[in-house]
Formats: structure tokens, C-alpha cells, sequence
């Protein structure tokens, strides 16, 4: 049988009580939970909600540690190099699976030394423009970044960033040459556009007031399907980019070589996690959709975010050697 196809039908068997009592050994201590980013963000609240939910469900502690650097790098060699007992986890985002494509000399396996649990939640992103730009849709967008006698600039929130990848990847299906403007961070990015001193961001922006006051002009989301908080904006795919989509995530991985049962207890529980009111509205607040799923869905699509970004990362000079 497929690893895969275990995996799932395990991850789906530790739904029963009868596993879950053959497996009462697992956790016995304290949990750390190590979070690529700085307090506050999205990554962290994520963490924070489901690691109470795992607290309160187990009655073991469950231990917040951010270990912010290099786009989730520092974080992921701290539990690369861990064991793979159920005691070390991580939230990751985008970068888990983009930056063994990034960085030439990453200090761990970027595709082996993890154990996928589960998809979190996607964060559909928005096309934001200021106001003063003389455009009100993406194909007017578009048409006036091609008449442009200069590159357009669009902001992210760092190399390799979710908003740096969405950015490059409707510049390349777009047939468009943009200036991409790194940050450290998002919010940072975003205050640069409401100023007016860049062009466009493609991100989900720290509120819903930024558009509804008219400070930031939403032209498109980059989801498959319209964001529920932005109903009337369309996506880039139907707008003006057949296939166009690019969207935030993050998800919960531990290291490798962790025991079966342990890793099905982890993904029922993370599943119950992700529907939880606390999670649920740490995700909706921050505009974003709950997706919960077993270990083989999510190693099923951190490989196919990889291959989408692919010939993006070599493309836009991402690479860090």
C-alpha cells in the first residue's frame, strides 16, 4: 500500500474511540509548539488557537515558542532536528514549501525531515491598488501597466513571501515586467501603498476597513473562487488571467519518523482543532477559509504548491545561493 493511502485511512481511523484509547500513552508532557513568525501575526494566532485546543483536549501543555528568521527558516531546523516523538510541532506558511527552492544551502531536507499533519487554512489575497491609480479593474490594470514608460512596483512582505509569489506569478501569467519591493512583512508593505509610494499588492490586508473606506482600491482576489468578504470583487482568473491562482496558507507539520498512532491522533485531533470555535475565528477574522485534512492531503499539496511556484522562484531571482 502507498504511504499515502495509509496515511489517510490511518489519519481517518483515529476518529474512533477505540484507537484513541489504545493510543492513551501519547501525551504524557508538555508540547512545544514552534512558530516561524513573530508574535501577533497570523501564523502565530493560528498556533496559539489550536495548540489551546490540543491543551484543553489532552490536558498537557502546549507551549507557544516563536522563532521568527528567514522565512520560517530558523523554525524549521529547530524541528528538523527534533525528535519525531509528537512532542515538537510547527505552524508553517508558504515558505515551508517554497524555500528548498530559494535557498541553495538550507541546513535541513526541506522534503524529508518533516511529517505533514494537516492543512490549517488558505487565505485568498487581494489586488490592491491606492486610489490615485488611474484604474478600477484588473484589465485596466493590466493595460495601463503595459503603457507604463516604467515598471509598475508591487510590495511583499519579503523574499519568497506569499504576497512576493502571488505577485510574480500574475506579473509572468500576465506577460508583464513589475519592480518587486521587498518588506519585512506584510503590514509594512501595506502602509508603503497607502501612502502611495507603490504601485500594488497582492495580500490579504490587516482589515476589511482599508477597502471599505476607499484607502486601498480591491481590483481582484486571488483565490479559485470569490472571498466570502469581498463578494463583489472578482477573481483574477475570471477578470483577466485564465487559471490565475494564489493564495496564502498554513498548516501543521512535526519532524520525521513519527510513530503511526501518534501521528493519527495528532491529525484527528487537529482536525477537531480547525472546527473549533476558537480557530475557526482566529481563521474568519482574518479573512480566511477553514480547511482542516489528513496527512496525505497536505504532502499531497505541498507538492503541488512547489510545482506551481517552480519556474516562478527561478524566474523573479528568487534564489538565494
Amino acid at each position: 500500500m502507498k504511504r499515502s493511502a495509509f496515511l489517510a485511512g490511518l489519519a481517518a481511523a483515529a476518529l474512533s474511540p477505540a484507537l484513541g484509547r489504545a493510543q492513551g500513552g501519547y501525551p504524557d508532557r508538555q508540547i512545544r509548539m514552534v512558530i516561524p513568525f513573530a508574535p501577533g501575526g497570523t501564523t502565530d494566532l493560528l498556533a496559539r488557537a489550536v495548540g489551546h485546543h490540543l491543551q484543553e483536549a489532552w490536558g498537557q501543555p502546549v507551549v507557544a515558542d516563536n522563532r521568527a528568521g528567514a522565512n520560517g527558516v530558523v523554525a524549521g531546523d529547530i524541528v528538523a532536528k527534533a525528535a519525531g516523538d509528537g512532542y515538537t510541532l510547527s505552524t508553517v506558511a508558504m515558505g515551508h514549501a517554497i524555500n528548498p527552492l530559494i535557498y541553495r544551502k538550507l541546513p535541513y531536507d526541506g522534503v524529508n525531515d518533516f511529517t505533514p499533519i494537516s492543512l490549517l487554512a488558505t487565505f485568498p489575497q487581494l489586488v490592491l491598488v491606492h486610489p490615485s491609480l488611474p484604474v478600477k479593474t484588473l484589465p485596466e490594470l493590466i493595460d495601463f501597466a503595459r503603457k507604463s514608460p516604467k515598471p509598475l512596483t508591487y510590495g511583499s512582505g519579503g523574499n519568497g513571501s506569499s504576497q512576493h509569489l502571488a505577485g510574480a506569478l500574475f506579473a509572468h501569467m500576465a506577460g508583464l515586467t513589475m519592480t518587486h519591493v521587498a518588506y519585512k512583512g506584510g503590514n509594512p508593505a501595506q502602509l508603503d501603498l497607502m501612502a502611495g509610494n507603490l504601485d500594488l499588492v497582492i495580500m490579504q490586508p490587516n482589515s476589511k476597513e482599508v477597502v471599505t473606506s476607499g484607502k486601498l482600491r480591491a481590483l481582484a482576489v486571488s483565490s479559485p473562487q470569490r472571498s466570502p468578504d469581498y463578494p463583489d470583487v472578482p477573481t483574477v482568473a475570471e477578470a483577466a488571467v485564465p487559471g490565475y491562482q494564489s493564495v496564502a496558507w498554513y498548516g501543521l507539520v512535526a519532524p520525521k519518523n513519527m510513530p503511526d498512532a501518534v501521528l493519527a491522533k495528532l491529525s484527528a485531533e487537529t482536525i477537531r482543532a480547525v472546527a473549533a470555535p476558537a480557530a475557526r475565528g482566529v481563521i474568519a477574522t482574518q479573512g480566511g477559509v477553514a480547511v482542516g485534512g489528513t496527512p496525505a492531503e497536505f504532502a499531497d499539496f505541498i507538492v503541488a504548491e512547489r510545482k506551481r511556484y517552480e519556474a516562478i522562484v527561478r524566474e523573479a531571482g528568487m534564489i538565494v545561493e
